[in-house]
């Protein structure tokens, strides 16, 4: 007598959810190496080096994209470009 186990749904919507988590990660840690190496040179010549760590990154994973150089060619990615902080007059870029 042989008994044949079959899946329950709880067992493939454990699996499914365990594999789809795992792409996630895999895709978010290879966008921080980008974000991280391209804010570095981003922020390189930056007097507030962290801040501009911080705010790139966070831009970079919004917009995939950072531009080139330490300053300016914002026109490179629309997206980092036209992001900003605050509402009305106090409104500021938000990528350095």
């Amino acid at each position: 007598m042989t008994m044949k186990l079959r899946p329950t749904a709880t067992t493939v919507a454990l699996l499914l959810f365990l594999l789809l988590a795992s792409s996630s990660l895999r895709a978010a840690m290879a966008g921080s190496a980008f974000c991280d190496s391209k804010c570095g040179v981003r922020c390189s010549k930056a007097g507030r080096h962290d801040d501009c760590l911080k705010y790139c990154g966070i831009c970079c994973a919004q917009c995939n994209c950072v531009p080139s150089g330490t300053a300016g060619n914002k026109d490179e990615c629309p997206c980092y470009r036209d992001k900003t902080t605050g509402q009305g007059a106090r409104k500021r870029p938000k990528c350095p």
